[in-house]
């Protein structure tokens, strides 16, 4: 697979996120093993999960456990070239509904309680799953800084971030600050700001839910509506692949920074969407694609978007 960079490593330019193994409407754990090795076997070297990753209450950790047991059976030059990224700071009642707890304290005592699930010595990214209103931001990035300087975690990332924040954990965190994951695909691009920073600061851009608008996040809403048509499907079909494929290198082609991290409960899924890794377009079929996305913001100028992006409720969610 093509390689990206993330920190100092090297990694597959498609990586899994594998919350939908773990939450609602999740597949059977031998299933879900199925799919992890599924990914590894197509050269997917980025595994993105987080604590909160579960179903119902008294499950936290869910799929950092599952990601362990795959591991575990694998050979140890695997182990060696898969990157673990887990996330602290969210939590899950079992109602469905989703926490926020940015307090250090509660950092530390997450990122002590996925070292354990993980069974490592130090957590490969650890990334601060949302900012907490409750807590100074400065706080929170805190605590990453030392969990850095215990060894804990090898690189620090950020989720669901704006420029500002992103801009404070550079200066606490410095080069430990690897990425940022926030919300951004075909229908979502309201992130384009936060990319460019990224790119301009040599950071990763973890695009979540990458294939909104071409197939249903496991966050939408049911009546999110989902296009039957759009230019990407118009290039899947010229090319013979998946609009989802297209979507994917579409994304990587925004920048070099990008590596986007579809979902996927199936092996056939995972399989789909390391392929775009190998998918280039051309200039004309970014064109169609930079056009708008029905209602998205046009990213036909490859600088800021012109307005923002409709918000997304079910963002808050994740």
């Amino acid at each position: 697979m093509r390689q990206r960079t993330l920190g100092e490593r090297s990694i597959g330019a498609i990586g899994l996120g594998a919350m939908p193994l773990s939450v609602e409407g999740r597949p059977d754990p031998e299933a879900a093993l199925t799919t992890l090795h599924a990914a590894i076997d197509a050269g997917v070297t980025l595994l993105d999960t987080a604590d909160s990753y579960h179903w119902h209450a008294g499950e936290t950790g869910h799929n950092e456990l599952l990601i362990a047991r795959a591991l575990a059976t694998r050979s140890p030059a695997d182990r060696a070239n898969v990157l673990v990224a887990t996330k602290g700071g969210r939590g899950r009642p079992g109602d469905g509904s989703w926490t926020v707890d940015g307090r250090p304290e509660h950092l530390r005592r997450a990122c002590e309680d996925s070292l354990r699930r993980l069974g490592v010595a130090a957590i490969d990214l650890y990334q601060l799953h949302k900012p907490d209103p409750q807590v100074p931001w400065a706080e929170s990035v805190g605590a990453l800084r030392e969990l850095l300087d215990a060894g804990k975690i090898r690189a620090a990332g950020l989720s669901n971030v704006d420029e500002r924040q992103i801009l404070t954990a550079r200066e606490i965190l410095g080069p430990g600050l690897v990425s940022v994951q926030n919300r951004f695909s075909p229908a979502e691009r309201g992130a384009l700001p936060q990319l460019r920073l990224a790119e301009r600061l040599g950071l990763a851009f973890l695009p979540w839910s990458p294939l909104g608008g071409l197939a249903r996040s496991v966050l939408d809403d049911p009546a999110d509506g989902v296009p039957a048509r759009s230019a990407f499907h118009g290039v899947a079909e010229a090319r013979g692949v998946s609009p989802q494929q297209v979507g994917l290198a579409w994304l990587l082609a925004l920048s070099p920074t990008v590596v986007p991290i579809p979902g996927a409960r199936r092996p056939a899924s995972i399989r789909d969407s390391a392929a775009a890794a190998g998918l280039v377009l051309d200039a004309d079929e970014l064109a169609a694609l930079n056009g708008p996305f029905t209602g998205a913001t046009d990213l036909a100028d490859p600088g800021y978007p012109a307005a923002p992006a409709s918000p997304a409720a079910s963002a808050s969610r994740r």
